[in-house]
């Protein structure tokens, strides 16, 4: 075994790993603000009820300073369609309902808009996009749906999109012959087999991301690379049985196995039927996505 396989085994779980389990859709454990029954706003005060509910959410939990928790509350209002599109959004405003200077406010929504999710013009300000302008591969925004109101729709998406990229990234990275890659990826599939026999579904799911991120990396295609952190998030937030490595399985580490073994024998067709059946496993996936069919 590996130097980093040993390290994943014996690594000691953090209090709040990040990762949400069955039913766990709203994982941000929220606090109400130091004065918050406070009359805010009349903006953000309106008919929106929701909208000032929120806006006195933290996400402290997270581990975030003011600057990342502004963003994240920002982002869930947006995608949760409580701020609508063509919203404006008034610094101000928004400095004083959630209590942080103009810098954080200025900087954040700068974030926000390099997301595609605002726009600032001048003599318009800074308004909500609509989702047509969304950078929808942006791993926050994958979160954000995923955990809001469009959370089945996010699944269903993420899951098509892995079943197009990940067997045809095991039918290239059976054709690269990089050993180091391979070993890790053996590497993962002993620590997922470990880690279920142990009922430890944390240091599972951390393997088995590990495990497609270093996949995508093998199969020598730098495009593709780039989307390695989509299938990292897609991983993350599943929240149901999407896909076969959405729950810890002998189903699952078996297909894993499989692939590995067909990658290390440079069987392209082999690598990409195992790796669409791992995602295949759930009958789901079967109507979101049909399998090939046969000539």
């Amino acid at each position: 075994m590996s130097t980093l396989a040993h390290t994943m085994m014996t690594a000691s779980r953090p209090a709040d790993s990040g990762l949400a389990g069955p039913g766990e859709l709203d994982r941000y454990p929220y606090a109400e603000a130091p004065g918050a029954d406070r009359v805010g706003v009349p903006s953000w005060e309106s008919a929106d009820t929701d909208l000032g509910r929120m806006g006195r959410r933290s996400a402290g939990s997270r581990g975030r300073g003011l600057h990342g928790q502004l963003v994240q509350q920002l982002g869930q209002m947006i995608v949760s369609g409580d701020l609508g599109a063509d919203r404006p959004l008034v610094p101000e405003e928004i400095g004083q309902r959630f209590e942080v200077s103009r810098t954080v406010v200025r900087e954040s929504l700068r974030v926000l808009e390099a997301k595609g999710l605002v726009s600032a013009r001048p003599n318009v300000g800074t308004r909500v996009r609509p989702v047509s302008d969304w950078n929808l591969l942006d791993p926050d925004i994958i979160e954000w749906r995923a955990f809001g109101p469009q959370r089945d729709d996010q699944r269903r998406e993420l899951g098509e999109l892995r079943w197009m990229i990940e067997p045809l990234a095991a039918r290239l990275a059976a054709g690269h012959g990089r050993e180091d890659l391979q070993q890790r990826l053996g590497d993962m599939v002993e620590i997922m087999g470990h880690a279920l026999t142990q009922g430890d579904s944390l240091t599972f799911s951390r393997a088995d991301s590990e495990f497609h991120s270093l996949l995508i990396q093998l199969a020598g295609n730098r495009m593709l690379e780039h989307l390695s952190g989509i299938v990292s998030a897609a991983l993350q937030v599943s929240g149901g049985p999407i896909t076969g490595c959405d729950r810890p399985t002998e189903a699952a580490l078996v297909h894993h196995s499989r692939t590995v073994d067909a990658l290390a024998a440079g069987d392209a067709p082999a690598a990409e039927a195992a790796m669409r059946q791992l995602l295949t496993v759930h009958p789901e996936v079967e109507r979101v996505v049909p399998a090939p069919r046969e000539h």
